[in-house]
């Protein structure tokens, strides 16, 4: 779109300068024009009616000037237009920059934080094995203190019918 812009801004310069160079070409021949017909008037007796037909070619010429003029200002401001419009559009790519930027910031704050909950999750995991692993553990000791305690109940038990017997 910028592209675009600036040839059609580059071509409405150019055909502006196309229309000055005209209104002025324009200009130099009715000025020509004028002094001619002021020429011939001064010259012949016919000096009434060369007045009107130079006031006539001056009303043209003048008519033909203001119609350029009138075009010169439209494409001024077409001009004007497009370099708002480009103005716009480098603010508004400028603002998609940064919000791009801040985009990827937040996008590689949402992975780091991602990837804490994974450790996170894993560390949960981890502990919630090791706590089942303890309570088996726990639960092996027990088996093996009640056999311990039935052991040692059975070899009080024979040292107190030993001692007896004694």
């Amino acid at each position: 779109d910028r592209d675009t812009d600036k040839k059609r801004i580059e071509e409405l310069l150019e055909e502006n300068m196309v229309l000055e160079i005209a209104q002025k070409q324009s200009m130099n021949e009715s000025a020509h024009l004028g002094w001619e017909l002021e020429q011939l008037s001064k010259s012949t007796d016919l000096a009434d009616s060369k007045k009107s037909f130079v006031f006539e070619l001056n009303e043209c010429a003048s008519s033909r000037i203001l119609k350029l003029e009138k075009d010169n200002q439209s494409l001024q401001n077409t001009i004007q237009e497009l370099r708002d419009a480009s103005l716009t559009s480098r603010e508004s790519s400028l603002k998609f920059v940064e919000l791009e930027k801040e985009n990827q910031q937040l996008s590689k704050k949402i992975e780091k934080l991602q990837n804490q909950i994974e450790k996170e999750k894993q560390s949960s995991q981890d502990l919630e094995t090791l706590s089942e692993e303890l309570i088996k553990e726990k639960e092996q000791l027990q088996v093996v203190m009640e056999t311990l305690k039935a052991d040692k109940d059975r070899q009080i038990k024979d040292l107190k019918q030993e001692n007896d017997h004694l």
